[in-house]
């Protein structure tokens, strides 16, 4: 065995070269979902725990155990939030708890290697987003799920995907109720400040992935695809233009579909007046969800083409009874597919749509040129890489930026 320790997310990993005997793909009929938190900070307590928590008060979940570097922050979590199990060493806990279920809360680069620890213990995953930083993190990562045995999968949380509003747009959608989606508008336009990326892991591409493409629009580009389904070419651009970052601090792209629909998509963390917003343009009428970090049903507007029958858009303006995004509603969902021993929803090829075109959104901003789908792969500079290598993105070593510096006249 070797161990990994990375003090950034409070985690110490043990890698098995085989699966353990863990209980992942046992039976969940008849008792509950047995979970375990990796990572205790805002997103783990602040979503997972609650979502997880709501669960077992309806009787499907239990966390058993939760993980993290700092043992006193870690035993303090347990004991307020009545979990019996603390630890410190990600493998210890799987091995003595074999949980059903991991909740990874931890930041992105550590993804694949905590992911794939989980898995090869027989726990499903239910990770945050990003996934992982690259493609061929994906891929390694699918590579280690039971396909063949109905589990365990690891799922991505996005979480906009879930809940009433979602739900009811993407039937109208595909059953094409509103006519074929023609143009489209995506953007995540956020602010974030100098002290947000005082924080040492973000801006960089080693430990955060990317940018607001990949930490911030991720959300509403990956609800756009669930929308409307597979893109085909991406034509983007990307830009510092206020912060001192590896990264971007904004990007825009132009987005063909397989549909023959075309979007615009913008990310950027520079906009003052925040606002997460869809637009889908279809024959019949124009469908848009405005919102910040999470909807309802009251967030989505339909305004109708002239002309429309009363009933059509009575029919359409039904959402149902209100369900928000969020967390419990996509682990809902998730926990069903667990007890289905069924893939969930936002994992293998489903899950790593997103990441595909935030890849080639970068490979077409950095080499400007247009990107299409399925191009990158092994042997990719961008298949392992988000800034591909490229001169004036990829980091600068730090020799050569030490002796750049004394090259520089006093």
């Amino acid at each position: 065995m070797a161990n990994v320790r990375r003090p950034s997310d409070g985690v110490l990993i043990t890698f098995m070269p085989t699966p353990s005997n863990a209980s992942g793909n046992a039976p969940l009929a008849g008792r509950r979902v047995r979970a375990a938190i990796i990572g205790i900070g805002a997103i783990g307590a602040g979503s997972h725990l609650p979502a997880l928590a709501r669960l077992a008060e309806e009787g499907e979940t239990e966390v058993v155990a939760a993980v993290d570097l700092d043992g006193d922050a870690v035993k303090a979590f347990c004991a307020e939030n009545g979990i019996p199990h603390a630890y410190t060493d990600l493998d210890r806990m799987l091995a003595e708890q074999r949980p059903d279920l991991v909740s990874i809360c931890t930041p992105p680069t550590l993804h694949r290697d905590q992911t794939v620890a989980a898995l090869r213990a027989g726990a499903w995953v239910w990770c945050e987003k990003p996934p992982v930083p690259t493609l061929a993190d994906f891929d390694a990562v699918e590579a280690e799920e039971g396909a063949e045995t109905g589990g365990p999968y690891a799922s991505i949380v996005f979480q906009h995907r879930f809940g009433s509003g979602s739900n009811h747009v993407r039937r109208l959608i595909a059953e094409q109720a509103l006519g074929r989606p023609l143009v489209a508008h995506c953007q995540t336009t956020w602010y974030r400040d100098t002290a947000y990326y005082a924080v040492p892991w973000r801006g960089r591409w080693q430990t955060e992935g990317g940018g607001p493409a990949m930490g911030h629009g991720i959300h509403q580009m990956d609800l756009l695809l669930d929308l409307l389904g597979p893109w085909s070419e991406v034509r983007a651009m990307a830009g510092r233009l206020v912060h001192d970052v590896e990264t971007e601090d904004v990007s825009t792209a132009l987005v063909r579909f397989e549909s023959g629909a075309m979007a615009t998509i913008v990310n950027s963390v520079l906009s003052p007046d925040e606002v997460s917003r869809i637009r889908i343009d279809c024959e019949r009428a124009t469908v848009e969800l405005t919102h910040l970090y999470g909807h309802s049903n009251d967030n989505w507007t339909i305004t109708p083409a002239p002309g429309t029958p009363d009933a059509d858009l009575a029919a359409w303006r039904d959402f149902g009874a209100d369900v928000p995004s969020s967390h419990l509603a996509q682990l809902r969902e998730l926990v069903a597919s667990m007890r289905a021993g069924e893939r969930p929803r936002s994992s293998g090829p489903d899950g790593r749509t997103s990441l595909e075109l935030i890849t080639a959104l970068y490979k077409s901003a950095f080499t400007d040129t247009t990107v299409r789908a399925g191009e990158i792969g092994p042997g990719d500079p961008y298949y392992t890489a988000l800034h591909g290598g490229a001169p004036g993105w990829a980091p600068v070593p730090a020799q050569a930026s030490a002796a750049a510096s004394e090259e520089i006249p006093a």
